[in-house]
């Protein structure tokens, strides 16, 4: 029999801020920052427009921690993906497939990415700190494994920017499915080995 406990007052409060950046989420998914409401927000988890402001100062304070919370547990995930399998080739490989795992079949993450693009413009500082913490990891993994598959005798020398172009297919999926949602269906393992083999093709020593 599942346990019924009623939460004590001290759980709640300690809850509260993440039933708070739960619906905050929703809300802004739903109608973008600016037509969200605070009123609203709080409307969708049973408390008053107050106690928002007890947990986040300003509307845009509750924007920016929405947009941390959700990219927690990616990078999380990240800092524990395993390094050095060895083969260059077979560790990009697994690196993308994780990279699109964990981001085109999230919705959350798939919702983070239109916040970003969409609202950008609006907070600078925001989307600086998320490509320093978010992007640039990725990025630098990425850098690590083309390197070490030239040290290897692997691949060919590594281009400017490589790291971006082998990572970009991940935004276009990404792209396809906001737009589409469930509506179209996308192949993504498809587009990634596709993607794989033109990458490797000019990669890979003859």
């Amino acid at each position: 029999m599942p346990n019924l406990r009623k939460l004590t007052r001290a759980e709640q409060k300690a809850q509260r801020p993440l039933q708070i950046l739960e619906a905050a989420f929703e809300e802004f998914v739903r109608k973008g920052y600016a037509a969200s409401r605070v009123e609203d927000i709080a409307e969708r988890i049973g408390v008053t427009k107050g106690t928002i402001y007890v947990y986040f100062e300003t509307k845009e304070k509750l924007f920016e921690s929405t947009v941390e919370y959700i990219s927690a547990p990616f990078q999380e995930a990240l800092r524990n993906y395993p390094r050095g399998i060895g083969d260059p080739v077979e560790e990009l490989r697994s690196f993308l497939e994780f990279l699109f795992d964990r981001l085109v079949d999230d919705r959350k993450m798939r919702e983070l990415f239109r916040f970003v693009v969409a609202e950008g413009p609006k907070f600078p500082e925001l989307i600086d700190r998320h490509h320093d913490v978010f992007m640039e990891p990725v990025i630098s993994r990425i850098d690590e494994i083309l390197e070490e598959g030239v040290a290897q005798g692997r691949f060919r020398a590594k281009l400017a920017e490589l790291a971006k172009v082998v990572i970009s297919p991940l935004a276009g999926t990404l792209v396809f499915r906001l737009i589409f949602d469930d509506r179209r269906l996308i192949d993504k393992r498809t587009i990634l080995n596709t993607h794989l083999e033109l990458i490797l093709h000019g990669l890979l020593k003859q």
